[in-house]
């Protein structure tokens, strides 16, 4: 590698949205569908995330002519996803938005929202379930949305070209 890799911290950069809807049956927004009246930002109200990402499990294929089990690749599986956020003592948006049942697409622009880079996954998800934490120390008040990934995620899709 002869150029400098930029590095990066995530905190600050990646950006977390949820999409109720994309038009696109290959789940890839365009512009206007990353904007208020279908997207919430929720990246300043994450504390923690956990999963968004896909896992193969690969299937033995052992025969008669070796002693070495091979494989094949498998099935893919979503890992448990889940956001954890910030609790707002006064409103309820993000409850509201993420109540058990509801149904959209969680983006993530990893790199930033930055237009072409082919950094923005998205996954088709429903809430499963969203939970308190509660807490007796001085910790902040927070609360935690399991999604099930309801179908194939796209991933490494280019952001879309600002307006």
């Amino acid at each position: 590698m002869g150029t400098t890799q930029q590095r990066f911290m995530r905190r600050g950069v990646t950006k977390i949205y949820f999409l109720k809807m994309i038009a696109d049956a290959g789940n890839v927004p365009i512009r206007p569908e990353l904007t208020a009246s279908n997207a919430t930002d929720l990246s300043g109200a994450v504390s923690d995330i956990a999963g968004w990402s896909l896992a193969n499990s690969p299937v033995d294929t052992p025969d008669m002519g070796s002693t070495l089990t091979t494989s094949i690749p498998g099935e893919d599986k979503a890992d448990a996803s889940s956001l954890t956020f910030y609790e707002d003592q006064t409103a309820e948006t993000i409850e509201t938005l993420l109540s058990k049942g509801a149904v959209g697409f969680v983006v993530l622009l990893r790199k930033g929202d930055i237009p072409s880079s082919k950094s923005m996954d998205v996954f088709p998800v429903r809430v499963a379930g969203r939970a308190p934490a509660y807490s007796a120390g001085s910790d902040p008040a927070k609360f935690t949305v399991t999604f099930a990934i309801s179908g194939t995620p796209k991933l490494d899709a280019a952001v879309p070209a600002a307006n």
